[in-house]
């Protein structure tokens, strides 16, 4: 992702409600973005495999097959950012979206400032890290620079989230850190919203590393290196 221009950011968006695409799509071209609308998850699919958007737009309450599926299918091919669009009062819908894949969450209706925000959050994250020196926690090898993890020599797949979740703690490999701070450093001191999210991508981070050893939980506090 470009952080430099905006006007190079591609945003798939996958929606059935007709407005409310077409009210995504204007709100974010309105912001230089480069936007384009699915009204299914099969048809979104398909586009992302031809675009490589920077990030998805997902509604999970899709027709066919639903926004969770979709996700997960994204997610054997595309490392974009993905923002899925849950219901207000859905808490499940939020877990089973993040645990597929999913980076972020907006709920509906959206607040177009919000939505914006969250975007640019995501825009300012750094592709790569240059010079980061490579980090090993015993099997576990983590390169910054080259965004790349593996665990006893085999690469493991991460979204963008949770590599930047584990590089974060990496970095300070003996220091706790809470979900505050983990959430300014990957998400920006100006995203608002639920701070568990960062549960639902440690849990997906675990379950890829092999189990809780790389990643300790810091009981009513955070999270911190483990030892492998």
């Amino acid at each position: 992702m470009n952080t430099a221009d905006t006007s190079s950011l591609k945003v798939l968006i996958i929606e059935d409600d007709v407005q409310v695409a077409a009210a995504t799509r204007r709100l974010l071209e309105n912001h230089s973005f480069e936007a384009v609308v699915c009204p299914d998850a099969e048809s979104g699919i398909e586009r992302a495999q031809l675009l490589p958007a920077d990030l998805v737009v997902l509604d999970l309450k899709l027709p066919g097959m639903d926004g969770i599926e979709a996700c997960r299918r994204l997610r054997t091919f595309s490392d974009a950012y993905v923002i899925i669009l849950t219901a207000l009062d859905s808490e499940s819908e939020r877990v089973a979206g993040l645990s597929a894949g999913a980076d972020d969450y907006v709920t509906k209706p959206y607040s177009p400032r919000e939505l914006v925000a969250r975007i640019r959050a995501m825009q300012r994250r750094p592709r790569t890290r240059d010079g980061a020196p490579v980090r090993e926690f015993g099997a576990l090898r983590i390169d910054p620079g080259a965004r790349e993890v593996t665990v006893h020599g085999n690469p493991v797949a991460l979204s963008r989230t949770e590599f930047d979740l584990l590089d974060a703690l990496a970095s300070q490999p003996r220091v706790t850190l809470s979900r505050r701070q983990l959430l300014d450093r990957v998400w920006g001191v100006d995203w608002f919203g639920d701070d568990h999210v960062i549960d639902v991508h440690m849990s997906n981070l675990r379950r890829k590393l092999g189990g809780p050893d790389y990643v300790a939980t810091v009981r009513g506090f955070g999270y911190r290196m483990g030892a492998g």
